[in-house]
């Protein structure tokens, strides 16, 4: 049996086969004899295995042998002992050579031959050997080729087409890191973007990271980023411009995405310091809203905001106002994708609950700070007033200089809000920015913007929705609300 097994030194190209067949049968005893054999046969055999493991093909019976073998000699049985003694620098040589070896094994692999990727076994005994594959280990889910400075792509790794359970044990298999790498977690955000990934996989390593945390096993930087990473770049398909009211009845993944966007959501609120947490992700999330993401994204960044924040408000001053500019373009372009006439495609108990999912986070950021409100409707008044500014575009299909369509969003946005019960008493200290708000409204009727006469009705038909709102709620139907709307 030795002697079969040492020939792999000499084999030629023509006793290849032949050699690999009865490799094959004798490869099961391997663990046992090498952990019985005096030191010198020991080296030998160790020697020859390790060279038969890195010369067989990636596919071949062979190579599934070495792994079975790899396994037993790596994990012992439930109350046994190591086979190869840990002190031994020579077995512990070839360990590490082993487990070098199977990430580059998993890659070369690709998605032909799952069964085989299922068999790559997981190692908690030379931790820092362990560690070290991360780097290769990327490449199994993706890697970031640049051409230029600032310029490249991401090629995916036979991770993204395997089959679920075999995907399933390589982001299981990530637990494991005593330190997961942020640049592996920045290959497997760039995983999670591919359409074809599973929703049961997405969350699953949702699940995996945050059980990575709560071992210490990962940063709460390098977990929060990657959260703000997968809410704010996963696409939401069909992209269109009214499919915020368009959710039941599609082929659509907006529910994977409400699903993760709950889950994230739960992972956060679990750390356990919420003003701790909010204080590393508003500076992520800020950065993320200034890319002008979709509405779905944007929406789902908010609602992290909304759950983490207190009143009264953990954000600072100056995010505060940054957090103004971006979230006045949000609540306009969200509301200028809401049809001016009735859509039959629509239903009104999707309208009424887009618009509260949408609306409600600002909302809640509202409740908890007078100030972000104040800038909010500053921001309004001047949106109106200034008739050189384009209005937002989420999607791109917002005319730049539809004022008639700004004034009809800002209105709804303000109505909205005065629906909202827990708003009322800070909406009304608020009453000299929403007067301003009105007078920008008449000004924009005046001859001197150039309006045609169908936009003036669109823009006094906002003027009276709000108007009627906050005489209703607030009972400000005094001189000053009259003399603004004698405005010409």
């Amino acid at each position: 049996m030795f002697k079969r097994l040492l020939q792999i030194h000499s084999v030629t190209r023509s006793t290849k086969a032949l050699t690999e067949k009865h490799l094959v049968q004798l490869l099961p005893f391997i663990p046992n004899i090498v952990s019985k054999v005096e030191r010198n046969w020991k080296y030998r055999l160790l020697q020859a295995f390790t060279k038969a493991f890195k010369g067989c093909k990636p596919e071949s019976s062979l190579s599934l042998a070495c792994l079975r073998a790899i396994e037993e000699m790596l994990i012992p049985l439930e109350g046994q002992d190591m086979l190869l003694d840990p002190s031994d620098a020579v077995a512990v040589g070839n360990q590490i050579t082993w487990i070098r070896e199977l990430p580059v094994l998993l890659v070369q692999l690709g998605d032909k031959h799952p069964s085989f990727s299922k068999c790559a076994p997981l190692c908690n005994f030379i931790t820092w050997e362990y560690d070290n594959m991360q780097q290769s280990f990327r490449d199994f889910f993706c890697r970031f080729l640049y051409k230029s400075e600032g310029e490249g792509h991401v090629e995916y790794g036979p991770f993204v087409v395997l089959p679920i359970e075999c995907q399933e044990l390589a982001i299981c298999s990530l637990y494991y890191f005593s330190k997961l790498d942020s640049r592996l977690l920045s290959s497997l955000a760039y995983c999670c973007f591919r359409d074809r990934l599973d929703p049961f996989v997405l969350l699953r390593l949702i699940e995996i990271l945050q059980s990575s945390y709560k071992a210490g096993h990962t940063q709460i930087a390098d977990l929060i980023s990657f959260f703000a990473t997968l809410l704010a770049r996963f696409r939401v398909y069909p992209e269109r411009r009214d499919y915020v009211f368009r959710i039941k009845g599609e082929n659509s993944n907006y529910k994977t995405y409400e699903a993760i966007t709950s889950s994230v959501c739960s992972c956060l609120s679990q750390i356990g310091d919420d003003v701790l947490v909010l204080q590393l992700l508003q500076n992520v999330i800020l950065h993320e809203m200034s890319q002008k993401p979709p509405l779905h994204n944007s929406c789902a960044m908010l609602r992290v905001l909304a759950l983490l924040d207190s009143r009264p408000t953990s954000l600072s001053e100056n995010n505060i106002i940054n957090f103004a500019n971006l979230m006045v373009n949000y609540l306009i372009g969200f509301a200028y994708c809401i049809p001016e006439k009735k859509d039959d495609c629509i239903i009104d108990s999707d309208l009424i609950s887009a618009t509260k999912y949408y609306l409600i986070p600002c909302f809640v950021l509202f409740s908890k700070s007078d100030k972000l409100l104040n800038c909010i409707l500053n921001l309004m008044g001047a949106s109106v007033a200034d008739i050189r500014a384009g209005l937002p575009s989420f999607d791109g299909v917002i005319p730049a200089f539809d004022h008639s369509g700004r004034a009809r969003a800002i209105a709804f946005v303000l109505v909205r809000m005065h629906e909202d019960m827990k708003l009322h008493k800070s909406l009304s200290a608020c009453k000299a920015e929403i007067m301003h708000i009105l007078h920008c409204f008449r000004h924009l009727q005046s001859n001197k913007v150039g309006l045609s006469l169908v936009e003036r009705q669109k823009v006094q038909l906002a003027f009276d929705q709000v108007k009627t709102t906050i005489d209703r709620t607030h009972g400000w139907n005094d001189n000053m609300t009259i003399r603004i709307a004698g405005v010409v």
